[in-house]
C-alpha cells in the first residue's frame, strides 16, 4: 500500500508538470477544466494505466474477462462435465439467486428497523422538550444526535471503508461494464455501507437509503459468489463453478434488483431497473433469475411487516408494502389537465438538466476539499450536518400556524407523535405548523405527507416555497460527504416540492389532486436527473399503488427526459466521468465512423507477441517491462492447409492473459528444450478453475539463471477464439461489439495477407475506444463532433 501510495504521488506530481507545460505552450480560451476528469492523465499515447475513484478512493482500474476463454483446459473441462454436474450448476445458480433476496431483505428490514426507531425516539424527545417550551434544549438536543451520528457513519467510511461513501451506483454499474472496481464489494465495505446508512438517514442528512441498498445488494452477491470475504474465502467444491467473472456480473445484477426492490417495495421496478439503468449485457435467463431474487425480498418484507404490525418492532411497523399509498383518491382528468402534465415534464427536465449542472461543480469542489486528506474529509460531512440540523429546526419557527380543520379528530391534528400530517410543534392547541410537519421528520414521512391527498389547504405556498428551496441547497452540498447516501430520496423530495406547489396555484383549474401533482413533480425531476423511464414508471406506480396514474406519468416522463437530455448527459454519468472510470456507452459518437480501428493502432505502440514455445527469459522480461494483460501468441513456419502454398507462414494462435503466463511462471511449468507439450501433461499441472485466479505478480515469483534458458510451452493456455476486427472497421462498429460481447482485448488483424506481413496489428482495449482518449491523440476530431452536434 505504501508503495501503491508513492506511486500515486510521483505520478500525480508529473501529470501537474505536464498540464503546466502544456498551458505555458497552449492557452485555449474555450477550454474549462470544470469539465475534465477528476483523475486526468494526459498522454499524447491512445493506451494508460488509468487512475480513478472508486467510491472515495483512488485506485487502479483493470478490465473483466467476461469472454469466455476457450483454451484446451476449458475445452476438456466442458467436454468432461456430466449431466449431474451440469445440474449442479443450474441449481447452484438459482440457489445463489434466492440466497441473495433472503439475506438483502433482511439487511433492509434491519436497516429500516433501526433508522425508524433511532429517528422516532430522537424526534420525540424533541418535539417534548417543544412542547415545554425548552427550544434552546430542543435545538442542542437535536444537533448534537445528528452530530454523532453523522460523526460515525463519517469516521466509518474515512478510516475503514472509502468505498463505502456514496450511493455505489456508479460503480456497480462501470462493474457490469466490464471494470474492476477494487474493494467495492468486500466484507468491510458492506458491513460499513450498512453502519453508515443508518447513521447518516436516522441523522436527517438529505439522503435516502435506496442507493446504498443496491450497493448492499450487489456486495452481498459479490460475497456468495466468491465464497466469503478473500481472507476467508470458503472452499467448497461446488463453488467452483463460479469462480470467473461471467457469473459474478450475473449475482451482482441480482443483487443490484434486489437492492431496489428492497428499497421501494418493488420487485418488477427492480428488475426493469437493472434492465434499464445498470446492466450492460442481459439475457431472458438472467431475467428469470432476477425477478425470483426480488420476488424472494418482497416475501420477505412482507413477513416483517406482519410481524412489526403486533408492536415487536418498536416505532417501526406503521403502513404495509405499499410505501407511499395514493390509491384513495380518484384520478380525473380532462384533456385540459394534459397540458399542465406537459408543463410538469418540462419543468423537470429544465431543473432536472440544472440540478446535474450545478452538482457537477460540486463534486468537482468536494474533490479539492477530499484530497486534503481525512480530517478534512470528516469536518466537511459534519459541516453539512450541522447546517442540516440547523435548517431543519430553525425553518419552522418562519411558517405561521395553520387552523386544523374542524372536520379532523383532535387526534389527528394537530399531533405530536414523531409522524403525522399535521404537528404542533410551537403552536398552540388547535393550530399545526404545516413546514414543520415536512421538515422535523424522516425522509420517508416528509415524502408521505406532502404526497398526501385529499388535503388541499394543508399547505401553504410559502411553506413550500422555503421546503423546495431548502431541500434543492441540501441536496446539492450533502451529496458528495464521506458517508453513505442515495439519490433517489432527495429528488423525489425537491421534485414533490414544486409539484405541490404547481397543484395549489392550478387548483381552480384541474380536477387532479394536489398531492398527485406532487407524485408528478418527482417523477418529473427524477426523469430530468437520472434519465430513466420504463423502470421509474412501474416503481412509481409500485410506491403508490394507483394504477390510473400510469397514462400521466408516462408522459411526464418522457417529456422529463427528452427535455434533459437535450442538455446534459445522466447525473450517473456525470458522476462515471468525473471519477474517470472507464465506461463504455451504448451510443458511440458520430465522428467514430469516420475513424477506423487500423488508425487508431497506428497511435498506439507497437504490439507485443509471443511465439508458441516461448524462452522463461522472453517471458519474465515481458512481465516485467510491461503493462499489458495480453499478448497475442504466434507459430512460426507453420504450413497452411492450402493447395500451392509450401512456404511456411506466421500463424495466430491466440491471445494469452497476463494471469496465466504468471500462473505457469510459479509453477515452473518449464521445458528443458523447445517442444509442445501433450495434453495430459497440461492437466497433470493445471485446473481450470486455478486459471481463474488473477491474484498475484511477476515481482513475487522467483525465478534462477537456469531456469531462464528453458522454455514454456503457451498453446494449451491460450485463448484460440480471440475476436478479431480488420483494420479496416469503424471504431463506432468495434466499439458496439467491444461492449455488447463484453470484451476485454479485441486484436487488429490487417486487410492484405502477405508472406511477411505479421496476422496481427495491434490490440485494442476499453481505454483506447473512449471518446476522450480517442480526442486527445486525434483533436481535430473534436471540430468534427461539434459540426455534427449542430446538424
Amino acid at each position: 500500500m505504501g508503495e501503491d501510495s508513492r506511486e500515486f504521488g510521483k505520478s500525480t506530481k508529473i501529470n501537474h508538470k505536464m498540464e503546466e507545460v502544456q498551458r505555458e505552450e497552449e492557452i485555449d480560451p474555450e477550454s474549462n477544466p470544470l469539465n475534465e476528469p477528476l483523475l486526468l492523465k494526459r498522454t499524447r499515447t491512445l493506451s494508460s494505466n488509468p487512475l480513478a475513484l472508486v467510491g472515495e478512493k483512488v485506485s487502479y482500474i483493470e478490465s473483466l474477462d467476461y469472454e469466455i476463454n476457450e483454451n484446451d483446459l476449458f475445452k476438456h473441462d466442458w467436454r468432461s462435465r456430466s449431466r449431474v454436474q451440469v445440474l449442479q450448476y443450474i441449481f447452484l445458480k438459482w440457489l445463489l439467486a434466492f440466497l441473495v433476496g433472503l439475506l438483502t431483505g433482511i439487511i433492509a428490514t434491519l436497516i429500516n428497523l433501526a433508522v425508524e426507531n433511532i429517528a422516532g425516539y430522537k424526534l420525540l424527545a424533541v418535539l417534548k422538550y417543544i412542547h415545554k417550551e425548552r427550544y434552546l434544549t430542543g435545538f442542542l438536543y437535536f444537533t448534537g444526535i445528528n452530530f454523532v451520528l453523522t460523526f460515525v457513519a463519517a469516521i466509518l467510511c474515512v478510516c475503514f471503508a472509502p468505498t463505502a461513501a456514496g450511493p455505489g451506483i456508479p460503480e456497480i454499474k462501470a462493474y457490469l461494464n466490464g471494470v474492476d472496481t477494487p474493494n467495492m464489494f468486500g466484507a468491510t465495505t458492506l458491513i460499513v455501507k450498512i453502519i453508515g446508512s443508518i447513521g447518516a438517514v436516522s441523522a436527517g442528512l438529505d439522503l435516502g437509503k435506496e442507493g446504498p441498498l443496491v450497493h448492499i445488494g450487489s456486495c452481498i452477491a459479490s460475497l456468495l459468489g466468491q465464497g466469503g470475504p478473500d481472507n476467508y474465502r470458503t472452499k467448497w467444491h461446488w463453488l467452483r463453478y463460479f469462480n470467473n467473472d461471467r457469473d459474478r456480473r450475473d449475482l451482482i445484477t441480482c443483487g443490484s434488483s434486489s437492492g431496489v426492490c428492497a428499497a421501494f417495495r418493488a420487485p418488477v421496478g427492480g428488475v426493469l431497473f437493472a434492465l434499464e439503468e445498470v446492466a450492460t449485457w442481459w439475457r431472458s435467463a438472467l431475467l428469470w433469475r432476477t425477478f425470483f431474487s426480488t420476488a424472494v425480498v418482497v416475501v420477505v418484507l412482507r413477513a416483517f411487516i406482519e410481524i412489526c404490525h403486533t408492536g415487536k418492532c418498536g416505532l417501526f411497523g406503521e403502513g404495509g408494502l405499499i410505501m407511499f399509498d395514493v390509491s384513495n383518491v380518484t384520478v380525473r382528468y380532462h384533456v385540459m389537465d394534459i397540458v399542465l402534465v406537459v408543463v410538469i415534464g418540462i419543468i423537470g427536465g429544465v431543473l432536472g438538466s440544472l440540478y446535474n449542472h450545478v452538482l457537477h461543480k460540486v463534486l468537482r469542489l468536494y474533490n479539492l476539499i477530499n484530497q486534503k486528506g481525512r480530517t478534512h474529509k470528516l469536518l466537511l460531512s459534519l459541516a453539512v450536518a450541522l447546517f442540516t440540523s440547523m435548517c431543519q429546526y430553525g425553518l419552522p419557527f418562519l411558517a405561521k400556524c395553520t387552523p386544523c380543520d374542524p372536520s379532523l379528530p383532535e387526534s389527528a391534528c394537530p399531533t405530536n407523535g414523531r409522524s403525522g400530517n399535521f404537528k404542533q410543534f410551537n403552536c398552540p392547541p388547535g393550530y399545526y405548523n404545516d413546514l414543520a410537519t415536512l421538515l422535523l421528520t424522516t425522509n420517508d414521512d416528509a415524502v408521505r405527507n406532502i404526497f398526501s391527498t385529499n388535503t388541499p389547504q394543508e399547505y401553504q405556498p410559502l411553506s413550500l416555497v422555503i421546503f423546495f428551496l431548502l431541500y434543492c441547497i441540501l441536496g446539492l452540498i450533502t451529496f458528495g460527504i464521506a458517508v453513505p447516501s442515495g439519490l433517489f430520496l432527495p429528488i423525489i423530495l425537491m421534485g414533490s416540492g414544486y409539484g405541490r406547489l404547481l397543484g395549489i396555484y392550478m387548483g381552480p383549474h384541474t380536477n387532479i389532486d394536489q398531492g398527485l401533482f406532487a407524485v408528478l413533480g418527482a417523477a418529473s425531476l427524477m426523469a430530468g436527473s437520472m434519465r430513466m423511464t420504463v423502470s421509474l414508471c412501474v416503481i412509481f406506480l409500485e410506491l403508490t399503488n394507483n394504477l390510473l396514474l400510469l397514462p400521466i406519468t408516462m408522459i411526464v416522463l418522457l417529456i422529463a427526459k427528452t427535455v434533459g437530455d437535450s442538455f446534459n448527459p445522466s447525473i450517473y454519468e456525470i458522476i462515471l466521468h468525473l471519477k474517470g472510470l472507464p465506461f463504455i456507452d451504448a451510443n458511440p459518437e458520430p465522428w467514430m465512423r469516420n475513424l477506423t480501428v487500423g488508425e487508431l493502432v497506428d497511435v498506439k505502440p507497437p504490439v507485443v507477441t509471443l511465439h508458441g514455445v516461448e524462452k522463461v527469459a522472453k517471458i519474465v522480461d515481458v512481465l516485467k517491462n510491461t503493462t499489458h494483460n495480453a499478448f497475442p501468441v504466434m507459430d512460426n513456419g507453420v504450413v497452411p492447409p492450402v493447395v500451392g502454398q509450401a512456404n511456411g507462414g506466421t500463424e495466430l494462435h491466440g491471445l494469452i492473459l497476463r494471469a496465466h503466463l504468471i500462473q505457469a511462471i510459479k509453477k515452473k511449468w518449464f521445458l528443458k528444450e523447445r517442444r509442445r507439450t501433450e495434453e495430459w501433461e497440461v492437466r497433470e499441472k493445471f485446473t481450470w478453475v486455478e486459471l481463474a485466479e488473477r491474484e498475484g505478480s511477476i515481482e513475487e515469483v522467483a525465478v534462477t539463471s537456469e531456469e531462464m534458458e528453458m522454455f514454456v510451452d503457451l498453446h494449451p493456455l491460450t485463448n484460440t477464439t480471440p475476436f478479431t476486427v480488420l483494420e479496416s472497421m469503424s471504431v463506432a462498429k468495434a466499439m458496439t461489439l467491444f461492449r455488447q460481447v463484453g470484451l476485454r482485448h479485441l486484436l487488429v488483424v490487417p486487410k492484405y495477407q502477405a508472406s511477411g506481413i505479421s496476422p496481427v496489428i495491434g490490440i485494442l482495449t476499453r481505454q483506447d475506444l473512449l471518446a476522450q482518449n480517442i480526442l486527445t491523440v486525434f483533436p481535430h476530431l473534436a471540430k468534427s463532433k461539434g459540426r455534427e452536434k449542430t446538424n
